[in-house]
């Protein structure tokens, strides 16, 4: 092999490795108090975003957090002081981490394009199985 092909060679491996520590790296990176995405039955008729047939993987943390409600209380829950949360999301030290990862903050933002009228302030308003949930991020001390 001649000395520029082998040259070439390892300069693409090494990009390539360095390609997957960052896919993978992003998730062992913690920072300060995690947050999570906190879900409230509501009451009333609002405009909500359906989650009922949304993607487990794009809406782990919306998902989540729903599902720990109904398993709080029940299916079709209408007490308003059970709150289910998701698991926990730290930010990365640097803000390299958010670049790579799904966040509760990009869920909210992609819900509130879904659904404008939806949202109201720093929550937003989201159905699953026909329950009405009252979506927000929280950080716990």
């Amino acid at each position: 092999m001649r000395q520029i092909t082998r040259r070439v060679t390892v300069a693409i491996l090494v990009v390539l490795a360095l390609l997957l520590a960052l896919g993978a790296l992003p998730s062992y990176l913690k920072s300060g108090d995690p947050y999570y995405l906190t879900a409230t039955p509501a009451d009333g008729n609002h405009s909500a975003v359906d989650l009922s047939n949304a993607s487990e993987r794009r809406y782990e943390y919306a998902i989540g957090a729903v599902r720990d409600a109904e398993a709080e209380t029940g299916v079709n829950v209408t007490e308003t002081n059970v709150t289910g949360r998701s698991d926990p999301y730290w930010k990365g030290p640097i803000g390299l981490k958010e670049s790579f990862t799904n966040s509760p903050f990009d869920e909210m933002d992609a819900l509130r394009i879904q659904n404008e009228s939806a949202a109201e302030g720093e929550t937003v308003y989201a159905t699953y199985n026909g329950t009405l949930y009252r979506l927000a991020v929280a950080q716990d001390p």
